[in-house]
């Protein structure tokens, strides 16, 4: 890129930079996005083709030390209970998510006020309410209106199908007198019987395209490696690495983060300097801590009859908040999701059965493999994760990039609360099973490579000593720095975080559009 400012720099092209970008490509300002990773074209990763299942183990992997892309940095979890996941490319996490797209509760944003944990967001579910209602119309999301664990949703795509292993689910639930729903899907249901990539929608099948054609300049394999600072005290732009690997300088009147609850507390850290020895925007001390990462468990059930459950989006079937909201009848605050999964892929459940040495090779091989493929359902228990400082992101100076920009440690250990939450999930998810007739059940967790959701890293908040934005996303030290990933939640709630992402990257932006003045 030639280095002519822009009045927007945008680094990171996930859901929460693609859904600013789009929103502010709607106004005459110059934008510009630096994405680390490659814009992946469909041929590179379809779900239609013979290796896909092995492409999942390998360079689309979830776990960045497994991949170990050119575009991925280092990231040391010898000191966690839960191992990070993330993906650096154009579309960012929607590339491998399960494109379940729930919202917040009303409750999750006042957290402190009902419970006496974490803290309240200085916003609300209303201030929150039409962005999802656009993240929704924008994604396309599937779902079923009428859903009593939510206030009013007026308008869905038609929803997944339940298929017979949901229905199965279904009557279990009823059975038991708990909530279930059709989950809220990010899936093109007109394309869900092909069962194709295409299927899903992500950042790039829906806010890139309508970005870039309204003039929004995406510049993939470009590293940001500091964010620089004047005299004064604003952000003047960015040191980056272009494709190839040449160092520049990117000058920009505003520079918005979306580079994900790892990737942005990295980057600030890294820019530390004279006026920010601990880090940049970080007079508070709380950039990298806070981290939350929704401790999950997992319940497998076994079925005597064949149920087709490998059909189907596998994040995709059925939710229940029957346990989202604190009881007193609980050794815990707050609660967690029971999400009910689609069964594995041919791949995942030969690789499954053999990790727990239920695959017997030999002449019964084929007929020990289809006793169980088509025959198990799964449960993810989503656990809530409470903001704590012990639990924090830091840059590990000893391990770095092909660029040389320091990685990260993560150090996270599981609360007193979430072992006690994870415990009660499990339990009532075997008593789901029991009750839906599984004739073999396992649970277990925290289940370590499920670190998908990471949040809280860069806390919003109204006092700049307790936080490091405000409820504008806008930095409390750097007035033309703007964050808007999930570095910036408060709280973590139970439900998968991209919808809330993209609602608060829209309003943010929205605020941009408004009132930019208050940013320069």
């Amino acid at each position: 890129m030639k280095n002519n400012k822009v009045d927007v720099l945008i680094v990171g092209a996930g859901p929460a930079g693609a859904a600013a970008a789009w929103n502010l490509s709607k106004t005459n300002l110059n934008i510009a996005c630096f994405e680390q990773g490659p814009n992946l074209s469909k041929k590179e990763f379809d779900e239609k083709s013979e290796n896909y299942e092995s492409l999942k183990l390998s360079k689309f992997n979830v776990n960045p030390n497994i991949r170990k892309l050119i575009s991925d940095y280092p990231i040391n979890d010898k000191k966690s209970q839960i191992s990070v996941s993330n993906f650096n490319a154009v579309g960012g996490s929607t590339v491998l998510y399960s494109a379940h797209v729930p919202r917040f509760h009303s409750s999750d944003f006042k957290a402190n006020s009902l419970d006496g944990v974490g803290s309240d967001w200085p916003l609300n579910y209303k201030d929150l309410k039409k962005y999802y209602e656009l993240n929704e119309k924008m994604m396309s999301v599937a779902g079923l209106i009428g859903d009593p664990a939510y206030p009013e949703i007026k308008k869905l795509s038609p929803p997944v199908k339940l298929d017979f292993a949901g229905e199965v689910m279904a009557k279990a639930f009823n059975k038991l007198k708990w909530h279930w729903w059709p989950s809220y899907s990010g899936i093109n249901t007109s394309k869900i019987k092909k069962r194709n990539k295409d299927s899903i929608t992500t950042a790039n099948n829906s806010y890139w395209p309508m970005a870039l054609k309204n003039g929004v300049k995406l510049f993939p394999n470009h590293r940001v490696a500091k964010i620089k600072l004047d005299k004064l005290g604003k952000a003047t732009g960015v040191i980056y690495f272009d494709e190839k690997n040449i160092e520049r300088f990117q000058e920009a009147s505003i520079v918005i983060l979306a580079c994900s609850g790892i990737g942005t507390p990295r980057l600030l850290l890294n820019s530390s300097n004279k006026s920010y020895p601990n880090g940049l925007a970080n007079s508070s001390g709380l950039v990298g801590k806070n981290l939350m990462l929704h401790p999950l468990g997992f319940v497998e059930g076994k079925f005597k009859n064949f149920l087709s459950s490998n059909r189907g989006p596998s994040g995709c079937c059925i939710y229940s908040h029957q346990f989202y909201k604190t009881s007193l009848k609980n050794n815990f605050k707050r609660g967690y999701t029971i999400q009910v999964l689609r069964g594995a892929a041919p791949l995942e459940t030969a690789i499954s059965l053999n990790k727990f040495k239920e695959l017997n090779f030999g002449k019964k091989f084929h007929d020990n493999f289809f006793e169980n493929y088509g025959h198990k359902i799964s449960l993810a228990i989503i656990c809530e994760d409470l903001p704590e400082k012990q639990n924090y992101i830091s840059l590990d100076r000893n391990s770095r990039d092909s660029n040389g920009i320091p990685g990260v440690k993560i150090n996270y250990k599981l609360s007193e609360n979430s072992k006690h939450m994870l415990s009660d999930g499990l339990k009532k998810g075997k008593m789901l099973m029991k009750k839906a007739q599984a004739i073999n059940i396992k649970a277990f967790g925290p289940v370590k490579h499920t670190g998908w959701h990471i949040m809280g890293t860069a806390k919003m908040g109204l006092d700049k000593k307790t936080s490091v934005v405000n409820e504008f996303g806008q930095s409390h030290d750097v007035k033309n720095l703007v964050i808007l990933d999930s570095s910036i939640f408060t709280t973590s709630s139970a439900v998968n975080p991209v919808a809330t992402i993209t609602a608060l990257a829209l309003k943010i932006s929205d605020n941009i559009k408004n009132k930019s003045h208050l940013f320069k």
